[in-house]
């Protein structure tokens, strides 16, 4: 089960969830999903996300290494800041995690997956 979180930066809550079976890709689940974000709220989302600056503009992305061009300073420096405001983000999921649902192997009916995660991640946040 792949799972994908929306997490409001101010009030630490989760807006919106997403729910794949199987693999899938981080960028697939989203296009899939269809949460709609207005223009004008950034996204700060991780190298899973490659593309997504064609559907929503004010995106933020890390920037990626490959094997014949090593990151600079300066994209070190970006890529710095851009998980220091991704790290409230990956607070809230811990929260979820604590609960077991998506650190463990599910093996309950699959059906009842999102109302079981979403009910956790009322009470974790």
């Amino acid at each position: 089960m792949k799972t994908q979180v929306v997490v409001d930066k101010k009030s630490e809550q989760i807006i919106c969830t997403a729910f794949g079976n199987g693999r899938r890709h981080d960028f697939r689940l989203f296009k899939e999903s269809k949460v709609h974000v207005n223009p004008g709220i950034q996204l700060d989302t991780d190298t899973g996300y490659q593309g997504i600056a064609k559907l929503h503009p004010n995106s933020v992305l890390p920037k990626k290494k490959s094997k014949k061009k090593p990151l600079t300073k300066e994209d070190k420096a970006f890529n710095r800041a851009v998980s220091s405001q991704r790290v409230l983000n990956e607070h809230v999921i811990g929260r979820i995690k604590r609960f077991r649902i998506i650190s463990d192997k599910y093996r309950n009916h699959r059906k009842r997956f999102a109302l079981r995660f979403n009910l956790i991640a009322a009470i974790a946040t």
